[in-house]
């Protein structure tokens, strides 16, 4: 894969993501001259992100997240996390699934919202 994801996949997984009650997205940069990561929250509860090298990394309990690896609907975290799946963002075919992903952990953030 590029460096770089194709920017239309991020624009309209973006702007799928924006599009839901209280979601925010910020950028952060891993050195001052490259925005390469964009984090989704709710509130203060992030929800995932998508690093521009095209690969979202999405927040689950354990359970759910060993379910969504066994299922195939996600790869375990590139790095290792506990509680998070990576999914790859080549074309536009993933982009349903990403939002997928993404849509499950904004529902899980949302209803422990409404329960606190």
């Amino acid at each position: 894969m590029n460096a770089e994801m194709n920017t239309d996949l991020l624009d309209q997984i973006e702007r799928e993501l924006l599009s839901w009650d209280g979601v925010s997205k910020e950028m952060r940069a891993t050195d001052v001259s490259n925005f390469d990561v964009t984090i989704y929250y709710i509130g203060r509860r992030q929800i995932g992100h998508i690093h521009h090298d095209g690969v979202a990394d999405v927040l689950f309990p354990k359970a759910v997240q060993r379910e969504l690896i066994a299922a195939g609907k996600a790869d375990p975290h590139r790095g290792g996390f506990d509680g998070v799946v990576s999914y790859a963002i080549r074309d536009e075919t993933d982009v349903p699934g990403a939002v997928e992903l993404f849509r499950m952990s904004y529902d899980r953030a949302m209803y422990r919202r409404a329960a606190a």
